[in-house]
């Protein structure tokens, strides 16, 4: 009651209700003050945090918090009235709308924001405008000698550093993919597994650095996480400055356009479009826009935490996450940081991009030429399941509604700024007949596609149209057929697609028919657009140009996902293909649905992988610590798996297999703990495991979880516990904080613990003593869904798919503990049965004992790591021979 009355100072406002229980608390959150005063500077949210970043001293223990928050306002307030303070421009704007809108902090800012002497300029009109640049030729022919390429690695490592030898011939095996190409369609492809402490960044920076200073092309180095992404920005350093002679930048980074700000969308907001709370997140968020790098929202330098502070989803509906761009039809279009990053990538010596960008990209770029040739995938083992998503098509009731807002633009009720066809190519439809007509028939055609309310529709057995007449049909025989237990425990159900019944396979045809409406007039439109651009009028200038170039381009988009949405309904009922997996399936979360689907998969997504992304290329690498399977002294070729997952067995060429191990002593700097006498399902027993660890580790502790639902029951049994004995714990999905922050905070307090599920089991990269345990709740069986089922029956290779899979999640999880030669712990795992075949997947030589909790928290406690040898000790690298076991 006293938190809910009074103004108080707090930080991170969300997360301290959510601690608190009360969600209503609010008051004066010093992340927000951080965030209009020094915006696009890194934080982490929390005391210790702030004070690294204000240079304060630190409180020494939670009793010295209140006054250091005091401390903290206080300083944050004065640097408005430094001489020095170079983020000045555009606050007392900012400020005034602020204090509109009723920000808690306006009033104590006023007095101390002086107001300018000349009006300040409306941010749009201060942002640069990017510039055209002549096309950037194709890339001379250039051999890479190794004498260069070491060279230019003792360049990039430093002057007195160490040369490992492991490093040396990483490097020279990274510069085979750079040589001229033999034959079409047969790149050079590498694969190159990199143990931690290789350094295989700089391994590979040299040889690219070195090709494209001499040949004038562009490398593109792609990753799985944006943590990697980060840290490739910042060693980039060493090969290349941050600008050129002529201001261009040499390394760029490139993400979807779902990531970067988008202009229009901010003004619409600034000026009316967001109320309320949101109302205050476009203001800072105009702030930061003023002195971003690139305009990069997710992972960028916009703080992580900025977009949690408001709850509702306001970072995204300030980026265009649907696309409904107008490109030059938009009035910020020479200024837009998306169209910028694009065009600086164009003219770059590195690209450094995602794996889904990177095969969007040769799917269906704007511009050919500018297609990715030489490609570094770093994270390489996620490729796979980045191709497995991208050649994927999905028919379902989210993504048909959002075509229909492309085609026809908002409903009648909605606000916001989208457009449909007939608004965004208006000029067009007036000028020619033909393209008019083809739009008017689009339009009518889309009202067949789902609308607003379509799934309420959907369970009052009252459908509307031949699209929603199909979900229903899917939904009704999804609930009819499924086995798995799902529908009690609240979770996604799904049932294969054959023998489906009459009512599917009749509103499947229906609906391929409507959809086939919509396709045959957007492709007429697309051949008007072209012959416009090939004869164009005398009023066309170069930003309508540019505007049809870009219809174009999204047309061609859509009409290639209608033709594979029609292929997918016209399979049904008919034989399988045996490329292909397909299944209907009814998404829930917590009971609660929220999408029907068609899925449809490739049995091997490196199939299309190997058509579109490699065949292209002149070389590609693959490059990971977990490329290859580690199967031990069992029978069988370790690069297997690596060839068939990389999509290398699809091309017609040797591919060049590179192995350098990690330097790092594993057998007396970590220890693997199998704790023998937690009970599977016994939730108390599993809850009183984490914190008496986490109490015997004193924090530092990284929880592994595979269900969330697990998860969070863990964290509500244990998080008061360990916060009253000074040990902060965290939690994915729990706490109103995004992932990146967390591990931030994470990272920057060895006392904290952080419990998560899969995206912390590969993308953690926390060094030192902040990360001295990783406790895994159970041992990662995947899934034994339709997709999984299908591609191990493929495989012919029975319960050893399954331990391949697991035999890399253990490998990634034990590899988020050792991150430097400095490093030491122990890696838990809370699992009786925990089969000896799969110790493998742990570095040779690393000490693994079966203990009870016990014994293992003694060992933590005590620092033991690999002493007195004993029987009950196993030695990773050694497997035996009994029959795989069942997930059960």
């Amino acid at each position: 009651m006293a938190a809910a009355d009074t103004p108080i100072l707090l930080l991170n406002a969300p997360l301290v209700a959510n601690r608190l229980g009360y969600p209503d608390l609010s008051g004066l959150d010093l992340l927000e003050l951080f965030a209009f005063v020094h915006p696009a500077r890194f934080c982490v949210p929390t005391p210790r945090g702030l004070a690294q970043a204000l240079e304060l001293d630190e409180p020494e223990g939670d009793e010295d918090v209140p006054a250091f928050l005091q401390r903290s306002a206080g300083a944050l307030v004065a640097a408005c009235e430094d001489r020095e303070w170079f983020e000045r421009e555009g606050a007392w704007s900012a400020l005034q709308s602020l204090e509109r809108m009723r920000w808690p902090w306006a009033q104590v800012l006023k007095p101390h924001v002086k107001r300018p002497e000349r009006a300040e300029r409306w941010l749009f009109a201060t942002l640069p405008e990017w510039e055209e640049a002549p096309e950037r030729g194709a890339p001379q022919q250039v051999e890479l000698p190794d004498d260069q390429v070491l060279d230019q690695l003792d360049n990039l490592t430093g002057e007195g550093s160490e040369k490992r030898d492991g490093q040396r011939s990483y490097a020279s095996d990274a510069a085979r993919i750079f040589a001229p190409r033999d034959k079409r369609d047969l790149p050079h492809i590498a694969l190159a597994q990199a143990g931690t402490g290789i350094g295989k960044t700089l391994g590979y920076l040299a040889p690219s650095s070195l090709w494209a200073g001499a040949s004038g092309g562009t490398v593109w180095v792609s990753t799985f996480t944006k943590n990697l992404q980060r840290q490739l920005r910042a060693e980039s350093r060493r090969a290349w400055p941050p600008k050129r002679p002529d201001g261009t930048p040499p390394v760029v980074v490139r993400k979807g356009r779902e990531n970067y700000l988008c202009l229009l969308n901010l003004e619409d907001a600034l000026q009316g479009g967001f109320a309320g709370r949101p109302a205050i997140l476009a203001q800072l968020v105009a702030r930061w826009a003023a002195f971003t790098r690139d305009g990069d929202m997710i992972g960028g330098d916009l703080p992580g935490w900025l977009g949690t502070l408001f709850r509702k989803r306001g970072i995204a509906a300030l980026t265009d996450q649907r696309g409904e761009c107008i490109y030059a039809g938009c009035p910020h279009y020479r200024k837009c940081f998306i169209e910028r990053a694009g065009r600086d990538s164009a003219q770059a010596d590195l690209v450094i991009a995602n794996h889904a960008l990177v095969m969007v990209n040769a799917a269906r770029g704007r511009d050919h030429a500018q297609s990715p040739t030489r490609v570094i995938f770093d994270e390489g083992h996620h490729v796979f399941e980045a191709a497995d998503s991208t050649f994927a098509a999905t028919l379902s009731g989210q993504e048909a509604i959002e075509l229909r807002r492309w085609i026809m633009g908002p409903e009648r009720k909605n606000r916001g700024r989208r457009r449909g066809l007939s608004a965004r190519l208006a000029d067009i439809a007036s000028y020619d007949d033909e393209g008019g007509e083809a739009i008017e028939a689009a339009c009518e055609a889309g009202a067949a596609l789902p609308g607003e309310g379509w799934l309420q529709r959907l369970n009052e057995s009252e459908p509307s149209g031949p699209i929603e007449q199909l979900l229903f049909a899917v939904r009704a025989a999804t609930y009819a057929r499924d086995e798995s237990g799902g529908q009690e425990a609240g979770y996604g159900i799904e049932t294969e697609a054959s023998g489906l019944p009459g009512e599917v396979i009749e509103s499947a045809g229906a609906a391929s028919q409507a959809l086939a409406a919509i396709r045959t007039p957007l492709i007429k439109l697309g051949g008007r657009l072209e012959a416009i651009m090939a004869e164009p009028p005398d009023w066309l200038d170069g930003q309508g140009r540019a505007r049809i170039e870009g219809a174009r381009h999204s047309l061609s988009w859509r009409v290639d996902l209608l033709a594979a949405w029609e292929a997918l309904l016209e399979r049904l009922g008919g034989p399988a293909d045996p490329e292909f997996v397909d299944w209907l399936a009814v998404d829930r979360s917590d009971a609660r649905e929220f999408d029907v689907a068609i899925h449809r998969r490739w049995l091997d997504p490196m199939k299309p992988f190997a058509k579109v992304v490699l065949e292209p290329a002149h070389g590609v690498m693959l490059t990971s610590a977990t490329l290859t399977d580690r199967i031990g002294a069992q029978a069988g070729d370790p690069w297997e798996s690596a060839i068939q997952r990389s999509g290398a067995a699809h091309v017609e060429t040797q591919p060049l297999l590179s192995a350098s191990d990690s330097p790092f002593d594993y057998a007396s700097r970590a220890e693997v703990l199998i704790v023998t006498d937690i009970k599977k399902g016994d939730l108390p027993g599993l809850a009183g495991a984490y914190a008496r660890l986490i109490e015997a580790s004193e924090g530092g502790v990284l929880g592994l979880f595979t269900a969330i639902r697990r998860m969070r029951a863990v964290h509500g049994r244990i998080a008061d516990r360990l916060a009253r004995e000074g040990l902060p714990i965290y939690a994915q999905h729990v706490d109103p904080i995004d992932t990146g922050t967390l591990v931030d905070i994470f990272r920057d307090d060895p006392r904290a613990s952080l419990l998560g599920t899969d995206a912390l089991r590969d993308g953690v990269d926390v060094p030192g003593r902040s990360l001295r345990c990783v406790v895994l709740e159970a041992v990662p069986w995947p899934r034994p869904d339709i997709l999984h089922k299908a591609r191990r029956a493929a495989s012919g290779a029975g319960g050893q798919y399954d331990d391949r899979i697991i035999r890399a999640r253990l490998a990634q999880a034990f590899g988020r503990l050792i991150r430097n030669k400095d490093d030491h712990g122990h890696f838990v795992v809370l699992s009786a049965a925990f089969p000896s075949r799969l110790l493998s997947a742990f570095p040779e030589g690393t000490a693994i004992r079966r203990v009870t909790l016990d014994e293992a928290l003694e060992r933590i406690k005590g620092g033991l790591i690999g002493e007195e040898h004993s029987e009950a000790v196993e030695t990773a690298g050694i497997a035996d021979d009994k029959p795989p076991e069942s997930p059960a």
